[in-house]
């Protein structure tokens, strides 16, 4: 999807269109005063009266931003307050994953209703098999791309970019290069001529070390990778990741459509405005350690999810992270089972130093339905 977030927001906020929007944080005083004020007419927000990227005081990231916003530099991941100064006048509008899940299922309804083989890769990302739908071995598969991207426009106002090309690899590449609102085709024909060229960070499994290590032997694009022996790539970069990367500049990639998957884990965490410290701001930490626990236990049963390893993670004030777990002996999705295995793990770190960040997860799931009942567990407080 193009630039999701902001795009949802740009449906509620259409006087926003063309404007330089990041999408981060909270909900402050401020947004809930606009949503009373404005119920019902959220068109009618005067300009004047949104945030400012500038005005902005906290360690939130930008989730997306805008492609006028992004041309001033702004980007997601990116610390708001560090970064103000890309675009002071940058309107700033606070995160509601709530609205953004509820189009990611409206977006997903219309691809399944043409091509029922689809991996979901997270909110606003998919991987469409075309291979058995309906149109779509003819041209390449262009009409089936305009019709997904035609009915995904008139079911949720949004606009999507897609990728056409033999493997999730290539088709993953191919969705980056006509945004916003592009369908490229990439045939395996195309590969020198397309895929070539392209700096190596656009091989998705490609991170900043690995392309600064490739860098460093002269490596700059795909092709001059794809250059390189499947031995010497091995040499440098380890056996397994260096036949990867040779595979992946000759766009090899076997990996399978998957329409399901299990989770590993479920978590929830949150960077906070301020350092807090255990002792002198316990009752905020202890809200915001139970609304955690609370969110996972949530997460796990609208899902249909039990787990039995309950962590935490924390963030310190000097960047240090510790995480604790605990494996219990049934599984749960009870918010006070797991406030109370995680209260334990948080009993075995130092909270001596004031913490930027605090996060809950439960870890080895299965699904609910191949559960027996079981007894509820018992709340317990800690900070």
């Amino acid at each position: 999807m193009d630039a999701f977030y902001a795009s949802v927001e740009l449906l509620r906020y259409p006087q926003l269109a063309g404007l330089p929007v990041v999408i981060g944080g909270g909900r402050s005083a401020h947004d809930e005063a606009l949503a009373r004020q404005y119920a019902g007419r959220l068109h009618a927000v005067p300009l004047e009266a949104f945030d400012r990227l500038g005005a902005y005081v906290g360690r939130g990231v930008i989730t997306t931003a805008t492609y006028p916003a992004r041309a001033f530099g702004l980007g997601s991941a990116m610390g708001m307050m560090k970064n103000a100064h890309r675009c002071p006048e940058a309107i700033r509008l606070p995160v509601d994953f709530a609205e953004y899940r509820r189009f990611s299922r409206r977006f997903k309804e219309v691809i399944l209703a043409h091509a029922p083989v689809m991996e979901d890769r997270g909110v606003d990302e998919v991987y469409i098999d075309f291979t058995d739908a309906p149109g779509g071995q003819e041209e390449g598969g262009l009409p089936l791309a305009r019709t997904i991207q035609q009915g995904i426009l008139e079911a949720t106002g949004l606009t999507c970019s897609i990728g056409v090309a033999p493997n999730k690899l290539l088709a993953k590449m191919a969705s980056e290069f006509n945004k916003p609102r592009g369908i490229s085709i990439v045939r395996h024909e195309d590969l020198q001529a397309l895929i070539w060229p392209l700096a190596c960070r656009k091989v998705n499994g490609v991170g900043p070390k690995a392309d600064a290590k490739l860098k460093s032997h002269g490596i700059h694009t795909i092709g001059e990778l794809a250059a390189r022996e499947r031995a010497w790539l091995q040499a440098h970069f380890g056996r397994a990741y260096g036949a990867w990367l040779h595979d992946a500049a000759w766009g090899r990639d076997e990996r399978p459509v998957v329409t399901e998957s299990e989770p590993v884990s479920m978590s929830r965490e949150t960077t906070f405005d301020r350092d807090l410290h255990a002792v002198h701001d316990r009752a905020e930490l202890s809200r915001i350690f139970t609304e955690l626990c609370q969110q996972v236990a949530a997460d796990l049963q609208r899902k249909g999810y039990a787990g039995k390893t309950i962590g935490i993670k924390l963030r310190y004030d000097d960047f240090r992270i510790a995480t604790r777990d605990q494996t219990v002996g049934q599984y749960t999705q009870d918010a006070a089972t797991i406030r109370r295995v995680a209260g334990l793990c948080l009993k075995r770190v130092p909270l001596s130093q004031r913490l930027r960040l605090l996060g809950v997860r439960v870890g080895a799931l299965v699904r609910e339905r191949e559960l027996e009942a079981q007894p509820r567990g018992v709340n317990a407080e800690l900070f």
